[in-house]
């Protein structure tokens, strides 16, 4: 997509709120308001995208577990095959001798995406499960 030529608008805030955003802006790094702002907005619209439908997402999900535990390993595994075909990319790592940690890339339409992230999470025996959806990038500017 091209980018289009920069429009300007202002924007009316209580002090009470903006001085809130500008410490976060700073903390976060940004040079100035507008570029947390467009940050804001992409958000606000790949967050509106998930709802619609057709719309492609891409995700990442956590889990940590206990792999010693009542055969969890092959149990999150067999659930994975069963999506095989939104999953992108599997990485595993071994925390230390109990503890794995295994990220997921996942690729497909909104609510399978969703829908294997809780399973997974929900599984008997994982420990914490975060899942962080995003776009595919299609349609941002």
């Amino acid at each position: 997509m091209k980018m289009g030529h920069i429009v300007r608008f202002g924007v009316s805030l209580d002090e009470e709120l903006l001085a809130p955003f500008d410490a976060s802006c700073a903390r976060r790094g940004y040079g100035n308001r507008s570029e947390a702002i467009r940050d804001l907005i992409r958000k606000a619209l790949v967050e509106e995208s998930w709802e619609r439908d057709g719309e492609e997402c891409a995700g990442t999900l956590s889990l940590v577990y206990d792999h010693h535990r009542n055969d969890l390993a092959r149990k999150l595994t067999a659930l994975q095959h069963n999506d095989h075909d939104i999953i992108v990319a599997t990485l595993h790592v071994h925390l230390d001798h109990a503890n794995c940690l295994e990220v997921l890339i996942l690729k497909g339409a909104p609510p399978r995406v969703h829908a294997l992230a809780d399973r997974l999470c929900a599984t008997r025996g994982v420990k914490h499960g975060a899942f962080s959806i995003t776009s595919t990038g299609k349609g941002l500017a």
